[in-house]
């Protein structure tokens, strides 16, 4: 178990499956009580960490909504009366091409993943600097640092995370609250497995084994094989670490 996970509680946002959810099942398992916010139902990761013997609500939460943000902080502050962690899993992945992408499908990308990422760490940084102990986890993408085509509001946005991350850091660092994001590759989560394959790939599932090829660690990479970067990096082992960027992408992308 991670140190200093004990009866802290979370706030992990895409929770209600995914990537999300597995992140959710581990901090429960290490003593954290979770609430997921999410647009779509989060019933099942609300068991699953009752089913770890931790307490959890779920939140309907469109995080690009200034004042759905701010009712759910509300919510959660209602049942929990603090939040220590913070972990911005929701947002999108849509593909499109360039020549027919508009400022509408700009703006959408943008306001889910990197607007959503500012609100939600927004809503309980405050309370963190007032018990000066604090960890902010967010999701970039590998895509920030690979060749691929048709995804340019996407990795408009998981760039802007990186920078934001590593500019809160320098905001909160004297005050016990780190900021760190973590880039996963390819993973096989429900939305990655439903979506069109990328231009060069007949079926999805040739993308996750083309892709899995060009790793150092070539097998199909999982929700589980990011949990314990999460776990690690907001536990107190991780208190000397912020503004950091890590790859948990089977070694695909160096940085």
């Amino acid at each position: 178990m991670a140190k200093g996970h004990k009866d802290k509680v979370a706030v992990i946002t895409g929770g209600a499956s995914g990537l999300g959810q597995a992140f959710s099942r581990r901090l429960a398992e290490e003593g954290v009580d979770i609430a997921v916010a999410d647009v779509t139902d989060g019933a099942e990761t609300v068991r699953l960490v009752e089913g770890a013997g931790r307490k959890a609500i779920y939140v309907k939460c469109d995080v690009s909504s200034e004042d759905g943000v701010a009712a759910m902080a509300r919510a959660v502050n209602a049942t929990f009366s603090h939040v220590d962690i913070v972990i911005n899993c929701a947002g999108i992945f849509p593909q499109m091409e360039l020549a027919s992408l508009t400022f509408a499908d700009w703006r959408k990308v943008l306001s889910i993943n990197l607007d959503g990422t500012f609100l939600v760490s927004m809503a309980f940084i405050e309370g963190m600097k007032r018990r000066g102990w604090g960890r902010i986890v967010n999701l970039s993408s590998s895509t920030f640092g690979s060749v691929v085509t048709g995804f340019v509001p996407y990795v408009a946005s998981k760039a802007g995370i990186i920078g934001f991350t590593r500019a809160l850091a320098s905001e909160l660092g004297d005050m016990g609250v780190t900021v760190n994001a973590i880039q996963p590759g390819l993973t096989r989560t429900p939305g990655g497995a439903s979506r069109a394959p990328r231009a060069g790939f007949a079926t999805i599932e040739d993308e996750f084994l083309g892709v899995a090829q060009m790793q150092a660690i070539k097998r199909v990479e999982t929700p589980d094989d990011l949990t314990g970067a999460v776990s690690f990096l907001t536990s107190d082992d991780a208190a000397f670490i912020t503004g950091q960027t890590l790859n948990v992408d089977g070694g695909r992308v160096r940085s």
